[in-house]
C-alpha cells in the first residue's frame, strides 16, 4: 500500500514546465557537455515555451551556469558535506533552487517547494528530503551574506574569485592585463546578459534598415545595431542579409579590411561559425575581391556555407572548403588577406557561454597554445608579399594573445606589426600596445583580441 501511496503522491506533484526545461538544459550542460545558449532555445521551442516562461527558464539557467562555482561553496557549507556526496543530477536540482533563493525575486519558501516538487518528478521521492534541507539552510542567509562568510581567510584574489562567481585562474589571468582598480569592474561585466547585436551583411543590406526595423545603432561598427527580441522575427535575418554577430567580432573583422594591401583573394581560415566570413564576403566585394572560407570541420563549414548563402552562387560568390588551417589545400602567398580567428578558450564570451569558465582548465591553454602558433605561421604562409594578416581570439589571456604574437615575431624576419589603433581610431582605450583589446566593460563588447601583421617581401 506504502509503494502504491507513494506513487499516487509523485502523480500528484505538479509539473513546472520552465524549471523542468531549465533543469534539463542544465543536466546536458553538465553530464554532456552542451552549451547552455544553444539547447535550452531548442528545448523552449520543442516544448512551447513561450513569453514570462522563456525567460524564466532562461534566466534560471544562464544564472545557474553562471554562479556554479560559487554556488558550490554555499551548497557545501549548508549541507555540510562534500559536493562528491551529491548525486550529480541532484547536484544540478540543488544548484537551480539556490540560484532562486539568492538570485532571482523567487520568494524562499516558493523555491523550496518548487525544487523539491521538480526533484521528486525527475530523480525520485527518496530525494526529496535532501534537497529540501540544504535549500532550507542556504535560504537562512542571503547571497552576500554568505559571500562574506566564506571569503573569511582567503586572499584578495580568492575572495575576488568567489564574489565575482570566477575560477582563480581566470581572475589571476586578468589581472596581468588590468590595473587592480579596474578588475572588479570587468569581473562583474562578464556576469551581465549581453545585448543581442545585428550586423547588416555589406553589398545585402544597410545598418539604416536595421534602424528602421526598430534597431539601435551600434556606438562603433557601421554594420552594427543592437536588437530587442528574437532576432528570427526579422525577415533580414532569416534571408542571411543580417547575421547575429557581437559588436568586437564586428570590429576587429572590419579593421582587417582597412589596411592596405595587394588585390587578389581574401581568406577566411578558421571560419565557422560563419560570422566573420559573411562580413568579410560583402566587403571583399567592395574591393573587387574574392573570399576563399575553410575550416576543418564539415558541420561547421555547413554553418558558414548558410551564413554566405545570400550572397549566390554566381562567380564572385564566395567559396568554402573544408580544409586544415594547419596543413593548407592552397599554396604558400595566395591571399592578399588572411584571418586567422584561431580557436581560444573563450575566455572573452563569458557572457554568452557562462559555462565555460568553469569547464575550461588552465592546462587547455598549453595545447591550445601550439596550435595558435601552428594556425598564425600558416596563415603568414598563406599571404601574399605585402599582404596582410589578422589574428584574433575572442581570449584576452596572455598565452593566446601576445604571447603567440612575441613567439611568431622571434622567429619570422617577414613580418611588420600594424598598430591596431590607427585602424580603429574611434575605439577609445582598446590599445595594447601595437595590438587591439575589447573588453565588456569598456566597450560593451565581448573580449576580442587582434593583432594585424605585414608579410614583407
Amino acid at each position: 500500500m506504502s509503494g502504491r501511496g507513494n506513487a499516487r503522491q509523485q502523480r500528484r506533484r505538479p509539473e513546472d514546465r520552465a524549471r523542468r526545461a531549465a533543469f534539463d538544459a542544465l543536466r546536458a550542460v553538465n553530464a554532456d557537455g552542451a552549451y547552455a545558449n544553444l539547447v535550452l532555445p531548442a528545448l523552449l521551442r520543442e516544448r512551447g515555451l513561450v513569453t514570462r516562461d522563456a525567460a524564466f527558464a532562461t534566466e534560471l539557467l544562464a544564472g545557474t551556469c553562471r554562479w556554479q562555482g560559487s554556488y558550490d561553496v554555499i551548497i557545501a557549507a549548508a549541507a555540510g558535506r562534500p559536493l562528491s556526496e551529491f548525486q550529480p543530477a541532484v547536484l544540478d536540482l540543488v544548484r537551480l533552487g539556490v540560484h532562486q533563493i539568492l538570485s532571482m525575486r523567487v520568494p524562499a519558501r516558493a523555491a523550496v517547494a518548487a525544487s523539491v516538487d521538480l526533484a521528486a518528478v525527475t530523480v525520485g521521492e527518496r530525494v526529496t528530503g535532501l534537497v529540501n534541507a540544504v535549500l532550507r539552510r542556504v535560504a537562512e542567509r542571503g547571497l552576500n551574506d554568505w559571500l562574506d562568510q566564506l571569503s573569511q581567510g582567503l586572499d584578495e584574489h580568492d575572495r575576488l574569485a568567489l564574489r565575482t562567481a570566477h575560477p582563480r585562474w581566470i581572475v589571476d589571468a586578468y589581472s596581468a592585463l588590468l590595473q587592480p582598480e579596474e578588475l572588479p569592474e570587468a569581473l562583474t561585466a562578464n556576469n551581465l546578459s549581453p545585448r543581442v547585436c545585428l550586423a547588416a551583411r555589406p553589398g545585402l543590406a544597410d545598418v539604416s534598415d536595421l534602424v528602421d526595423a526598430g534597431a539601435q545603432r551600434s556606438p562603433y561598427s557601421p554594420f552594427g545595431a543592437y536588437w530587442r527580441g528574437d532576432p528570427a522575427d526579422l525577415p533580414l535575418v532569416r534571408e542571411s542579409r543580417v547575421g547575429v554577430q557581437d559588436e568586437g567580432s564586428q570590429l576587429v573583422t572590419w579593421a582587417l579590411s582597412k589596411v592596405a594591401a595587394p588585390s587578389g583573394w581574401w581568406l577566411d581560415m578558421c571560419a565557422g561559425p560563419g560570422g566573420k566570413s559573411a562580413l568579410l564576403a560583402g566587403l571583399a566585394r567592395r574591393d573587387a575581391s574574392r573570399l576563399l572560407s575553410s575550416d576543418l570541420a564539415p558541420h561547421r563549414a555547413s554553418l558558414v556555407a548558410s551564413a554566405l548563402r545570400a550572397y549566390g552562387g554566381h562567380g564572385s560568390a564566395p567559396a568554402i572548403v573544408v580544409a586544415d588551417g594547419v596543413q593548407p589545400a592552397w599554396r604558400a602567398g595566395s591571399f592578399a588577406r588572411v584571418l586567422v580567428d584561431a580557436p581560444c578558450t573563450g575566455l572573452g564570451a563569458l557572457r554568452r557561454r557562462p559555462e565555460s569558465r568553469w569547464r575550461r582548465k588552465p592546462v587547455e591553454l598549453e595545447q591550445l597554445h601550439s596550435l595558435q602558433l601552428a594556425l598564425l605561421a600558416a596563415a603568414l604562409d598563406s599571404a601574399a608579399q605585402d599582404g596582410v594578416v589578422g589574428y584574433v581570439t575572442c581570449s584576452p589571456h596572455r598565452r593566446e594573445t601576445i604571447d603567440v604574437l612575441e613567439e611568431t615575431l622571434a622567429v619570422r624576419a617577414d613580418v611588420e606589426v600594424i598598430p591596431a589603433a590607427q585602424l580603429l581610431p574611434e575605439v577609445s582605450e582598446a590599445g595594447l600596445g601595437p595590438y587591439l583589446q575589447l573588453w565588456p566593460h569598456r566597450h560593451g563588447t565581448d573580449a576580442m583580441f587582434a593583432a594585424y601583421l605585414r608579410k614583407m617581401g
